[in-house]
């Protein structure tokens, strides 16, 4: 591997020479100064008395920087182990006036991009660490991704995965092969105890989204998007720990040095924009997010050194867009991907992106690891969203008929009835009844003429909800 040179862009980034080669490196214990404890990496907590245990792939004096060499020499290994996934122009060009493609990168065997860097880390191992095997902590994709390929390699892989990881992705992961930890109450604790085993057991310890063959082997994408596409005016990632963008801004800049680098946040966990205000990784507590794969408290050192001089934009959008992406991503492209695979498309479904109208634009659709549970409450949200599924409260007759008439008249608008109760319990007027009502409509149109028709007709009626997303 080569390390760039520091450009003018990185004067807030600290660079120097790079550390002993990868393949010698292994996690370290460093001793608690003054029995003050360090801070650890990834959650900005300390433990008084206790050593840290750090990775040393990710150093914060000493940021390592990949280089176009590393992604073309991280394609060439790969190529037969990953799948080359198509870019092809979406549905959704003709409605929003843009020329839109999409990278389906949720086509990998196992749902995500993650395969890419996973299996080019596991190559570049020396044939001791292979024996020995490898661990990570991972919330999902990460561990999916070196769990299957470490099996495939016959090489033996310990994954960490927090109590809050999804069951499916927990499940996959024992399919192929691996020693599932299920640990720690979030990514942070997951790390440590993950670090912790690799000193102890003496297993390479590779960070999902920092360690420098990681972003090497993601940068793939970027090679095989300019391939696909011509003349892009931008590229849109979705960010976590920032292993993904760097790689991928890595490879664009250097085909394409035009085309525009934009990342993609939740407003959940905008790790990547507070590490821009505090010109540096920062920790930041993450809230729960659809996009739970990019919920990293923090961005790796490696990956935020390697983005910064390349990155154009960074944007952070609101959940209800996410979810309203999700749902529009299944119902005109008949693709079913995760919150963090949908971020592009809610970045620009949101109007983050109105400069770039009429030209040609990449999304990376990076994952579709979504639990069922979870989809189905993305999809309702998303509807609730674009105003389609409506909640209101209305008081009618209790006579005999009364509630028959409110849901004729919604049966004659054209309106499904999803759910529908009364209570009379708790109303003053012995000859009325409450009825609580959640119904579908077409659009936010058709809602807007069911909400004038129940106006008109009834006296006491209330709407809980305005659209989430389209109504600001």
């Amino acid at each position: 591997m080569q390390v760039s040179s520091v450009t003018t862009q990185m004067a807030s980034v600290k660079l120097t020479a790079r550390s002993p080669p990868v393949a010698e490196q292994a996690a370290t214990v460093v001793p608690a100064k003054n029995g003050l404890g360090g801070k650890r990496a990834g959650d900005g907590s300390s433990d008084p008395g206790e050593p840290e245990i750090v990775d040393p792939f990710c150093n914060a004096d000493n940021p390592q920087i990949i280089t176009f060499q590393d992604v073309t020499s991280a394609a060439f290994k790969i190529r037969k182990g990953v799948e080359l996934t198509p870019c092809v122009k979406s549905h959704f060009s003709d409605l929003i006036d843009m020329d839109i493609y999409l990278k389906k990168e949720f086509l990998q065997f196992t749902g995500s991009f993650k395969e890419r860097g996973a299996r080019y880390a596991l190559l570049m191992l020396s044939d001791e660490q292979k024996k020995t095997g490898v661990i990570s902590a991972s919330l999902g994709n990460h561990a999916q991704g070196l769990s299957y390929h470490g099996w495939k390699l016959g090489i033996p892989v310990t994954v960490v995965m927090p109590l809050k990881a999804s069951l499916m992705k927990i499940q996959k992961c024992r399919n192929y092969h691996a020693n599932v930890v299920v640990q720690g109450a979030d990514m942070g604790e997951a790390k440590r105890i993950a670090l912790k085993m690799a000193h102890d057991r003496g297993l390479t310890y590779i960070n999902g989204y920092d360690h420098p063959h990681i972003m090497s082997g993601q940068g793939t994408i970027g090679l095989e998007i300019v391939e696909q596409v011509s003349d892009i005016d931008a590229v849109v990632v979705p960010v976590g720990g920032g292993g993904l963008i760097a790689g991928v801004a890595t490879a664009i800049k250097n085909l394409s040095p035009n085309t525009k680098i934009i990342g993609v946040e939740s407003e959940k966990c905008p790790s990547f924009t507070r590490a821009l205000e505090n010109k540096g990784p920062v920790f930041v507590a993450n809230q729960e997010t659809l996009a739970d794969g990019l919920a990293v408290p923090q961005v790796g050192y490696n990956a935020y050194a390697t983005t910064v001089p390349l990155l154009d934009k960074m944007i952070v959008v609101k959940e209800e867009w996410i979810a309203l992406a999700i749902l529009r991503l299944v119902e005109l492209e008949k693709c079913v991907v995760e919150g963090a695979g949908a971020a592009g498309l809610a970045a620009i479904m949101a109007g983050h992106l109105d400069e770039f109208i009429g030209k040609r634009v990449v999304l990376l659709i990076c994952g579709g690891n979504i639990d069922t549970t979870m989809f189905g409450k993305c999809l309702e949200r998303g509807m609730a969203a674009e105003g389609r599924l409506q909640r209101f409260t209305v008081t009618v007759s209790d006579g005999p008929g009364g509630v028959a008439k409110l849901c004729n008249l919604l049966a004659g608008l054209g309106v499904s009835i999803k759910d529908i109760m009364h209570e009379r319990a708790f109303i003053r007027d012995v000859h009325h009844v409450e009825v609580k009502v959640i119904c579908e409509t077409r659009d936010w149109e058709h809602s807007k003429e069911m909400r004038k028709v129940l106006q008109d007709t009834y006296s006491k009626v209330h709407f809980y909800d305005m659209p989430m997303a389209i109504s600001e």
